[in-house]
C-alpha cells in the first residue's frame, strides 16, 4: 500500500514519535491562537447584540426592560449574522490540509505509523481532507476488481484508525472530476524540465523508462491539482517527500505569475518530525513494503494477534544484547528497527526505550514488542474488519465525502476556468 501525504510516492513509514507529536502541536500553535480569538469572540460579539435578549410582546409594540427592543425577526437576523461571523472567522483561521493514500496493496504497520496515525492527530487542529487517490494508483496497472476492493480497504483503515468522516472530508479521488480537469491545466503550466528532475519517476520507471506510462511521468501535476483544487494551505510530508511539494509550489507560483492573479496559495510543508523509518522485519536495511515476497517481512493491518506475535518472534535480530543508547545502533539495523517500532507504538522517545530495554536479549524484548503491538493494533484491526464487512457503509462515507469535496472544489475550479479564459455558456 503506497501512502502519501501528497507527495504520492512510496511512503517512508515515517514514525511520529513523542518528539514528532510535539512538533505537530507546535505547528498548530497559530491555529490554536486563532481558536482563542474565537473564544473571545463568543464573549464580545453577544455584547453587541444584547437587544436580542429579554424582550416581551405588548400588543403591536415590542419593548425591552430598560430600553427599546428590536422585533423578533430582527433579533433572529442579528443572531444569524453573529453565527455567520463566527463561521467565517473559523474558516479563515483554520488551516486546510490535504492528504492522500494510494490503494495499491495491503496496508502495513509502516503505512499506519508513517501516515495514517499522524493524520488522526492533525484533525483536531486543521480542516482536513483525506483522499484515497485511486487515479494515482492506475499510473501502473491495477486489476479493476482489486482496485475497488483496495479503495474500500483503505477507507476502512482510515475510519478504524480514528479519522472522523463528519469532522473531515473522506473520499476517493475519482469521484471528483475536478482533479483531472485541474491536472490537465497544470500539465500546461509545468515544464518538462521540472518533471525530469523528479526522482520518484526515475526510481519507479527504472531501466524501462520508455515503457513507463505518461501518467507515471506527469503524476506530479495531478498531485499538485489534488492539493490546489481545495486551496490547501499545508501538506504533511516526510523529509524525503519535500521535492514533490516544491513542484506544487512552483506550479502555483507560475500559474499566479502567468495570469497576474493570486489564485493559488503557496502551500507550506508540515514536516512531521525527525522520522524513524519502519523497516522490514526480515531485513532491517530495507523498508517495510507490500512488494516484499516474504509475508513475514511486514505486519499488515488485517493480521490477527497470532500472526503479529509470530512475525515479531521471527523478526531478524543479531546475537548481541540490545543497545543502551541510540548511538550504538550503527551496524545494527535490526535492533534500530525493532526498538524504533516500540518507541513509535508507545509514543516514547527512542532514548527512553534504550534505557528501559538496553542490555536485554532480543527474545525478551520481542515478547514486550509483540504484546504492545497487539494491544495497540488489535482494536483498529477489529474495527477495520467490521467495516470491510459492511461495504455499503464505507461506500456511503466515500460518497458523502465526495459530494462535500465537490462542493468545495467547484467555486475554485470556476475561478480557474475564468482566469484561464475558458468560455462557459451552460454552467
Amino acid at each position: 500500500m503506497t501512502v502519501c501525504a501528497l507527495a504520492l510516492s512510496t511512503v517512508t513509514g515515517d514514525d511520529i514519535s513523542h518528539r514528532a507529536g510535539n512538533q505537530i502541536r507546535d505547528s498548530a500553535a497559530q491555529t490554536r491562537a486563532g481558536h482563542l480569538l474565537l473564544g473571545i469572540g463568543h464573549f464580545v460579539i453577544p455584547l453587541v447584540f444584547r437587544s436580542c435578549y429579554e424582550y416581551r410582546v405588548n400588543g403591536a409594540n415590542f419593548q425591552r426592560r430598560g430600553g427599546t427592543l428590536d422585533p423578533p425577526w430582527i433579533c433572529r437576523h442579528k443572531l444569524a449574522f453573529r453565527l455567520s461571523i463566527l463561521k467565517a472567522l473559523r474558516s479563515k483561521l483554520m488551516s486546510r490540509i490535504f492528504s492522500g493514500v494510494q490503494p495499491t496493496g495491503d496496508l502495513h504497520l509502516g503505512n499506519y505509523l508513517g501516515a495514517i496515525r499522524n493524520w488522526v492527530r492533525l484533525q483536531d487542529d486543521y480542516e482536513c481532507l483525506f483522499c484515497v487517490v485511486d487515479m494515482h494508483a492506475i499510473t501502473v496497472w491495477q486489476e479493476p476488481g482489486e482496485l475497488r476492493a483496495s479503495t474500500r480497504e483503505v477507507a476502512a483503515a482510515l475510519l478504524a484508525s480514528g479519522i472522523d468522516p463528519k469532522r473531515n472530508i473522506v473520499f476517493n479521488q475519482s469521484q471528483v472530476p475536478g482533479h483531472a480537469e485541474l491536472a490537465w491545466i497544470f500539465n500546461c503550466v509545468a515544464r518538462i524540465g521540472w518533471l525530469n528532475r523528479m526522482t520518484q519517476f526515475k526510481e519507479k520507471a527504472g531501466k524501462n523508462r520508455e515503457n513507463a506510462s505518461i501518467g507515471l511521468f506527469a503524476y506530479p501535476c495531478l498531485m499538485a491539482a489534488d492539493i490546489l483544487l481545495y486551496k490547501a494551505t499545508h501538506v504533511p510530508v516526510g523529509e524525503d517527500q519535500k521535492q514533490h511539494l516544491e513542484l506544487t509550489r512552483d506550479i502555483a507560483q507560475k500559474f499566479n505569475n502567468d495570469f497576474k492573479k493570486e489564485v493559488f496559495p503557496v502551500v507550506e510543508p508540515l514536516i512531521l518530525g525527525t522520522a524513524t523509518r519502519v523497516m522490514s522485519l526480515r531485513d532491517g536495511s530495507r523498508k517495510m513494503s507490500k512488494s516484499d515476497p516474504s509475508d513475514l517481512s511486514r505486519i499488515t493491518m488485517t493480521d490477527d494477534a497470532d500472526a503479529i506475535a509470530k512475525k515479531i518472534r521471527k523478526a531478524k535480530s543479531d546475537p548481541d544484547a540490545l543497545p543502551e543508547n541510540p548511538d550504538a545502533f550503527d551496524g545494527r539495523p535490526e535492533a534500530a528497527n525493532l526498538m524504533g517500532i516500540y518507541a513509535a507504538l508507545s509514543d516514547s522517545d527512542i532514548k527512553e526505550v534504550c534505557q528501559n530495554f538496553g542490555g536485554e536479549q532480543f527474545s525478551t524484548f520481542k515478547q514486550h514488542l509483540a504484546d504492545l503491538a497487539i494491544a495497540k493494533l488489535s482494536p483498529i484491526q477489529d474495527e477495520m474488519r467490521r467495516l470491510m464487512a459492511d461495504s455499503g457503509h464505507v461506500d456511503s462515507v466515500l460518497n458523502e465525502g465526495a459530494q462535500r469535496a465537490q462542493a468545495m472544489a467547484e467555486p475554485i475550479l470556476q475561478e480557474v476556468r475564468e482566469t484561464v479564459g475558458f468560455l462557459e455558456t451552460n454552467r
